[in-house]
């Protein structure tokens, strides 16, 4: 399975914040926003991934990431020149994707939490069609809601509705088979403009073809596209962090722990790191 970690936009709710930077570069108390989604596509064990950013920030991610050889990891990296919709990184990725099935993450959206990764596997093991998440919430008429039925197969999804058939909306999480494509192509942009990453949910959904994996209690979602987004979640690493001593989204961690990387790897990769409690962290663990 492939990855595509769509990091674009021009971060217009952040400004000033991102006049001269990407969004997905802003640090979540001790890590670049990017690092969040990256982790969980390799939680998910996908090792081959491209970034897709501007041109203006692509050069950012270059330099943070490189070919991701020391983190066991095969990145390759896409220009997208106006945000014309999250769909159109399907569009984009069609050589990258080729014939394989293919998990996208939208990068200001962070997740952690127990049986996170037995969701990720859940989904990966949906070889035919698409499988969306469902996560709770007490407004669900601020988002896209799914309904579904007892055997999690989607019935509707309805965009910011009034009157919501669920409590369950759709974070920026998705897997899709080696259609997704060929169904981007057919797709006509929305009143705004945009390609539209409900119309392929829908098209999938016509074809009973949708599924859902609902997000229990023990996962938290957030979403870092504004300011309070991001204390917020600054916030909630700190906590996490401080009180299990524990790291979130240590992308080194999970390439060891993956067998990406050799615990020789892992300590060479703490060296440079070792004035911050980060690289200390990682240290440790190697040394544990």
């Amino acid at each position: 399975m492939k990855g595509i970690l769509l990091a674009g936009g021009f971060g217009t709710r952040l400004h000033p914040l991102t006049n001269a930077m990407s969004k997905q570069a802003l640090p979540i108390y001790d890590k670049p926003m990017i690092y969040y989604p990256l982790s969980v596509l390799m939680l998910a064990g996908i090792r081959d991934i491209l970034i897709i950013s501007t041109k203006r920030d692509i050069k950012v991610f270059k330099e943070m990431f490189g070919d991701g050889s020391q983190l066991g990891l095969n990145l390759s990296y896409k220009i997208q020149d106006y945000p014309n919709g999250i769909a159109e990184c399907f569009l984009l990725a069609e050589d990258f994707i080729d014939n394989d099935n293919v998990c996208l993450i939208l990068g200001d959206n962070i997740f952690y939490g127990h049986d996170f990764v037995k969701l990720l596997k859940n989904a990966m093991e949906n070889k035919s069609g698409a499988t969306i998440f469902g996560y709770h919430v007490s407004n669900p008429s601020d988002f896209g809601v799914v309904e579904f039925d007892d055997d999690n197969n989607v019935l509707s999804i309805q965009e910011k509705p009034k009157n919501p058939k669920s409590n369950y909306v759709v974070p920026g999480l998705y897997f899709y088979d080696k259609d997704v494509c060929e169904i981007a192509k057919n797709i006509k942009p929305s009143p705004r403009g945009e390609l539209e990453i409900s119309d392929i949910n829908l098209e999938y959904l016509k074809r009973k073809k949708l599924k859902v994996e609902l997000m229990g209690r023990g996962i938290a979602w957030l979403d870092t596209g504004t300011t309070k987004g991001i204390l917020d979640a600054a916030n909630f690493v700190y906590a996490i962090q401080s009180r299990q001593g524990l790291y979130i989204a240590c992308l080194e961690e999970i390439a060891y722990k993956n067998g990406y990387i050799s615990k020789e790897d892992l300590l060479i990769l703490s060296k440079s790191l070792l004035k911050t409690d980060y690289g200390k962290y990682i240290e440790k663990f190697a040394l544990s």
